[in-house]
């Protein structure tokens, strides 16, 4: 496991406390959306942290040719339609470019600053010329009103809570996602990044942000600062 990440619940959990289970259930949202229209049609996307393939599969059946990475061969095993690599993102260099890489699921709010540091050099190594960098970031206000529970339209019960700032700005978020016939907690560390914050990170990768692709800033579009 990842320091300060850990996991619960039936079957398999990955380094950073995900269940395989869990992810299985979840449908996938306005994700595939937001993607094909800031994207050209039948581009190659490196996804990165792809999990199970929840948004891989969507995708695919949209006639996006992707190549899905994600330290955890559980993960892979669920992955279809798609070329799997089991890595880290932050020590991925496969010595090949992209139309697009992604990168969703808050993963740009990692806790320890030369991982995420290195995850964003990873991204800027991977985009082809003329590519871009599609990132998911937390909502500005993902923090506050913790504790909150909400029941999710899919049936599960998702209860957010905090430890509060650890140092250094990071912070300790418990999951727990209630189901009929199982429970699963997710415990993982997390960096509250402002938009300034968030920009200067990208610059320090070399990236610039192109546009925002929703009203809440939470889906980005950035591109090589050379371009």
């Amino acid at each position: 496991m990842r320091q300060g990440y850990e996991g619960t619940g039936p079957g398999a959990i990955t380094p950073d406390g995900c269940a395989v289970e869990f992810y299985s259930r979840l449908p996938v949202k306005d994700e595939p959306d937001i993607i094909s229209a800031a994207v050209p049609p039948g581009a190659h996307l490196l996804e990165l942290g792809s999990g199970v393939g929840r948004v891989t599969h969507a995708l695919v059946e949209r006639g996006f040719t992707v190549t899905a990475v994600d330290e955890s061969a559980e993960m892979l095993e669920r992955v279809r339609g798609a070329r799997t690599i089991c890595s880290p993102i932050e020590d991925l260099d496969l010595g090949e470019t992209f139309d697009v890489v992604m990168l969703a699921s808050f993963l740009v709010h990692n806790g320890d600053v030369d991982v995420r540091r290195r995850m964003l050099r990873a991204c800027a190594r991977h985009i082809a010329k003329g590519g871009c960098l599609l990132i998911q970031r937390e909502g500005e206000d993902y923090h506050t009103h913790l504790p909150r529970e909400r029941v999710d339209p899919s049936g599960f019960t998702v209860r957010m809570s905090s430890a509060g700032p650890l140092e250094n700005g990071v912070r300790s978020v418990r999951a727990e996602y209630e189901f009929p016939d199982a429970v699963w907690t997710q415990t993982f560390r997390t960096r509250a990044l402002t938009k300034d914050q968030f920009e200067q990170a990208l610059a320090e990768a070399g990236l610039r942000v192109d546009r925002y692709l929703t009203e809440d800033r939470i889906w980005v579009r950035a591109v090589p600062v050379e371009e």
